[in-house]
């Protein structure tokens, strides 16, 4: 056998479902369905991306198949029978997907893995980037905002280029289904998983007092963390992980050694909210003609509003003196010791900031929806549909986000220096 066919028996090997299957067994994830009962419809590896897997929308008609509960009844068990069960993570709000019910034998397993994968999720990006802001060092959160943007911008990218489905269920549990729609390689979770934590520790050394060896073990842990919670899950087969993890280490090689001169750029040049503004909607634009509909276009555009937001947010604190970095003279900064006060700014910083953004996108969503609509003339009756064309959604996401990430770098520190928390 020849090097190019063992290398390509390797990929098929690493793309089997079974094996994501296997590892979930071993994990104590089980399907909960009875003994000879009727498998529900498998999904072929070369499912076309109008049809992508056997728990998609049928078209536009809304039409479900083969997941969620029908009449009390799950994967055959009726639903009363099923008291040892737990049913998927995270409903997709947009297709009404729910996960499939299953059992869980290593429930420390099933938390654990929960955790990792929301480290990749909506919830942390929110929290953990306006706590760096806000609270330990305004530079090292933009420019971490800054390696997330391009990560997650070309890791979605790829998605819709390679085009590769989700791994077939069954063998594979779908513990979530939050992200089904969208394609598999490479995965977007470990590509993060793999980004934030080496950046941190880039960004961070050198900068900042502590043991080299402890931000090389928090970053082993957290990016191992997120890439098995993927395979646990039934999100990614382990060719997925794998590519997504080689994938962001080069694009880390290519753009971190121009992260500071970017920094640099957004904060001092006059025009570069501009240009900022400008070239994000423009990637943003050219992502969605890529494929048809899925949730990665809502996240590729929320991921390009919220970076635009926040370098606007910073170039306009940097040139009215409301957020300025250290004097490279007092580095490296050393960790403060917690007081009672210090503790006391912290935590209401985070209470007072996280009530201004989750305000700041309720408001806005309830704005740009009906307005995108109104423009674009399209019917606001259904919302879940309206959100699915590319106008309606690229305007929601940009906008409603763009204001977030600004309220982070600019709207909230202001607040904080009125309120005296700064």
């Amino acid at each position: 056998m020849s090097l190019r066919q063992r290398l390509a028996a390797l990929l098929v090997c690493l793309r089997d479902p079974q094996k994501v299957a296997s590892f979930q067994r071993l994990c104590g994830v089980e399907e909960a369905r009875p003994a000879g009962a009727d498998a529900p419809p498998r999904r072929e590896p070369g499912t076309a991306p109008e049809d992508r897997g056997s728990r998609n929308l049928e078209g536009g008609g809304g039409k479900l198949r083969g997941c969620g509960a029908r009449n009390g009844v799950r994967n055959g068990l009726p639903e009363a029978t099923l008291h040892n069960r737990t049913q998927g993570l995270r409903r997709n709000s947009l297709t009404g997907e729910e996960g499939e019910v299953y059992g869980v034998r290593n429930w420390l397993l099933f938390y654990l893995f929960s955790f990792g994968t929301e480290l990749g999720n909506e919830l942390f990006y929110i929290t953990f980037f306006p706590f760096w802001i806000w609270n330990l060092d305004a530079l090292v959160g933009r420019r971490l905002v800054v390696m997330w943007v391009l990560v997650m911008y070309l890791g979605q990218c790829a998605k819709d280029v390679i085009r590769w489905p989700r791994p077939a269920s069954p063998p594979v549990v779908k513990l979530e289904v939050f992200y089904n729609s969208e394609y598999s390689m490479p995965s977007t979770h470990a590509m993060s998983g793999t980004a934030i934590p080496i950046s941190l520790v880039l960004l961070t050394y050198g900068r900042w007092q502590y043991p080299l060896m402890y931000g090389l073990v928090i970053a082993t842990c957290w990016c191992s963390l997120v890439c098995l919670s993927r395979i646990y899950l039934g999100m990614h087969s382990i060719l997925d992980i794998i590519a997504g993890f080689l994938y962001a280490i080069f694009i880390l090689a290519v753009f971190y050694p121009y992260v500071e001169l970017i920094d640099n750029f957004n904060q001092i040049y006059k025009y570069s909210p501009l240009i900022i503004i400008s070239l994000h909607l423009a990637l943003g634009i050219f992502s969605f003609t890529l494929d048809t509909w899925s949730t990665s276009r809502g996240d590729t555009a929320q991921i390009l509003g919220s970076g635009a937001g926040i370098a606007c947010g910073s170039h306009i604190a940097y040139h009215i003196g409301l957020m300025s970095d250290p004097p490279l003279d007092i580095l490296p900064l050393t960790i403060p010791s917690i007081t009672v006060t210090r503790f006391g700014k912290v935590i209401l910083r985070i209470l007072i900031g996280m009530v201004c953004l989750l305000l700041m996108r309720i408001v806005m969503k309830k704005i740009t929806i009906p307005l995108a609509c109104k423009m674009f003339g399209i019917k606001s009756d259904d919302v879940r549909k309206a959100r699915q064309c590319m106008e309606v959604e690229l305007t929601y996401r940009y906008i409603t986000y763009g204001m977030v990430g600004f309220s982070i770098t600019f709207l909230v520190p202001c607040l904080f220096f009125f309120i005296g928390l700064s």
